[in-house]
Order: C-alpha cells, then sequence, then structure tokens
C-alpha cells in the first residue's frame, strides 16, 4: 500500500445479525476493538457496526462505523469516527470525522484502507494516499 499509514485498528467481532431476503441479505456484525498508530492511540467505544449488504449471487458491500476514543500524538484526548465503505474486490474508502485539532486535516485527505481477515476479527489499516503536507 503506498501511503502513510495513519492507523491500525484491532477489531474484535461480536455476534453478528442477519436478515435474508428476496433480493439481498444484510449482515450486521458489532465489534469492539483497540487502535493505534503514529498519530492516535485508543480503543472502539461502543459497539461499532459493519453492515454487509451482500446480493444474491454472493457480492457483498460493506459499511464499517465507528468511533474511536484516545489520544492523539500531542496527548490531547480525541475523539475519531470512522466510515468505513468498500468490499474485498474494489477497495475501502474510510472518511473521518475528528474533535483533535492535529488530526483535523484527516477529514479531508485521500484516504484508503485494508482490511485483513485474522481469527475472531479483522484488522484494519488506514492510509493517507500519498505524502502528508
Amino acid at each position: 500500500m503506498n501511503g502513510e499509514m495513519l492507523l491500525e485498528i484491532q477489531v474484535k467481532l461480536l455476534p453478528s445479525l442477519r436478515v435474508n431476503g428476496s433480493t439481498r441479505d444484510i449482515l450486521m456484525i458489532p465489534f469492539t476493538g483497540t487502535a493505534g498508530g503514529p498519530w492516535f492511540t485508543g480503543q472502539v467505544i461502543g459497539p461499532g457496526v459493519d453492515t454487509q449488504n451482500i446480493s444474491k449471487d454472493g457480492k457483498a458491500a460493506l459499511s464499517a462505523r465507528y468511533m474511536l476514543e484516545g489520544t492523539d500524538k500531542n496527548g490531547q484526548s480525541c475523539r475519531i469516527f470512522i466510515e468505513n465503505q468498500g468490499s474485498f474486490c474494489s477497495g475501502f474508502k474510510p472518511a473521518v470525522v475528528t474533535d483533535s485539532a492535529l488530526l483535523s486535516d484527516w477529514e479531508t485527505a485521500e484516504l484508503c484502507a485494508t482490511v485483513d481477515v485474522v481469527p475472531g476479527g479483522v484488522v484494519v489499516r488506514v492510509f493517507r494516499e500519498g505524502a502528508r503536507a
């Protein structure tokens, strides 16, 4: 992955909820976890949720929404909201909202993410595309 890694989120999955519809299936997976990186350290607050919209041909579009609480690199308490959308085929594009002055440029930065499946969860890595300004 090209770009600067901003965050690595260790996600622990909780029991999922599912509805099988006539045109598509919906899978909602709540989760908790911890986050770290060179700019922020913290944890998922409340459960986050990954909602998977699965077509009858098996293609899934994912949308995870969650909030992190912790401290930025300057030691300031802050929160980060992340909405990460995409698929394993097309990639993932996170959008961020934060109350950290240090991390505020994440809200307008071009971000991308990787999602790697690990036992009991996934590891999400969020990158800034290109170099830090």
